[in-house]
């Protein structure tokens, strides 16, 4: 009796002591500092940073995506560099130049390969997850925007010369590539739902927006809002869009509209235009809450320092503030109870309650910009 009582204690003591140095990645974060090259390690329980990683070059443009089980991110630089970090260690775990101009990248759906995007030399690289080594390399001869990952081990991008769309599919030892022409002149960017059904490019080049239902066998493009811009001067485009950006709110997508100054609202299910909300100034970013009750909108410079918040049922702003100079980037709590966002030209990653608006902290940041929960490390497209 004595010695199980004993076995029990150790037993007791061991996992009192694994535990008490054991760390959750469900509440972190990462933020890109993009004048430093450097990511800062979030923590959203505590709104506070607790620690720094460094040596990732040049973040000017820098995305990121999550492993399946949050640990590990993949860092898409601006320098063709793709680098693998672990936050739980708080250290780099593996750096690759890939390209000389990347532009974003993706993770498949089962966590084994990590996408890039790249405009120099154009093309998407494949990479093994776990090794970082090259797995697949598509050269298109063109610039390549909106990638994301669907399901079913694929990869949808955008070419920016050519107009094209193309799947690439992993799931087999032999990539397959689909090929859809006639998406439209100089796509910039696109998003995904998150059924990975619906893939929308936007157009620099023409006055629409094109569609594709990615769960038919052979995708066709689909105009939609065609002439949203009719009769109405363009305005100077000082920063482009961002569509990964885009807002499921209630029944809509709501899009951020190139050279004017408003989000547009397009029926989720027909792609046809339910409405127009004027803004202060040329959106970058019109993310929804997740419950899609509200979508905050920021814009580009010079109107950079302000955020609007629009109210889904009525398609008004309902409130607008300005946090400081350059606003760059928002990101939600799982739950959307708080909305961080990144005040490059102050040094500072603000976090306020979405429901009063209030100011809950402050954190210093070196030139912040995009902000990177955990959670999206389960959600198609992000």
């Amino acid at each position: 009796m004595m010695q199980n009582w004993l076995n029990a204690l150790i037993l007791s003591l061991a996992f009192a002591s694994t535990s008490a140095v054991a760390q959750s990645t469900g509440d972190l974060g990462l933020v890109v500092e993009r004048a430093d090259g450097s990511l800062l390690v979030i923590d959203q329980s505590e709104r506070a940073s607790i620690g720094r990683i460094t040596g990732l070059g040049d973040l000017s443009h820098a995305s990121l995506v999550y492993s399946p089980d949050e640990r590990f991110a993949y860092v898409f630089g601006r320098d063709g560099g793709l680098t693998k970090v672990d936050i739980l260690e708080q250290a780099i775990v593996g750096r690759v130049i890939q390209a000389g101009n990347a532009i974003g990248g993706a993770i498949s759906d089962d966590g084994r390969y990590v996408a890039v995007s790249n405009y120099e030399p154009g093309g998407v690289r494949v990479f093994d997850a776990e090794t970082m080594e090259l797995v697949v390399d598509i050269p298109t001869g063109s610039k390549t925007v909106g990638l994301v990952d669907v399901p079913g081990t694929k990869f949808v991008f955008t070419l920016w010369d050519k107009g094209e769309t193309w799947i690439a599919d992993l799931s087999d030892a032999e990539p397959e590539i689909t090929k859809i022409t006639g998406m439209g002149s100089n796509p910039y960017d696109a998003l995904v739902t998150s059924d990975g059904r619906t893939y929308i490019a936007g157009l620099f080049g023409e006055d629409h927006l094109t569609a594709l239902d990615l769960w038919q066998d052979n995708p066709e493009p689909m105009p939609i809002l065609d002439g949203y811009s009719a009769g109405r001067e363009g305005l100077p485009v000082y920063k482009m869009p961002h569509l990964e950006g885009w807002a499921l709110a209630g029944t809509d997508f709501v899009l951020p509209a190139v050279g004017q100054h408003e989000v547009l609202w397009v029926d989720a299910r027909s792609l046809t235009q339910t409405g127009r909300t004027e803004t202060h100034g040329q959106p970058i970013f019109a993310m929804a809450r997740p419950d899609g009750r509200q979508v905050w909108v920021n814009f580009a410079h010079p109107l950079n320092d302000t955020i609007q918040v629009i109210d889904s049922l009525s398609k008004e702003v309902i409130h607008q503030f300005t946090p400081g100079p350059g606003v760059l980037h928002m990101e939600f709590t799982p739950r959307g109870h708080e909305v961080w966002l990144s005040v490059r030209d102050a040094n500072k990653i603000m976090v306020y309650d979405t429901q009063t608006f209030e100011k809950l902290r402050e954190i210093n940041a070196l030139s912040p910009s995009g902000i990177f929960f955990t959670n999206r490390a389960h959600k198609t497209g992000l």
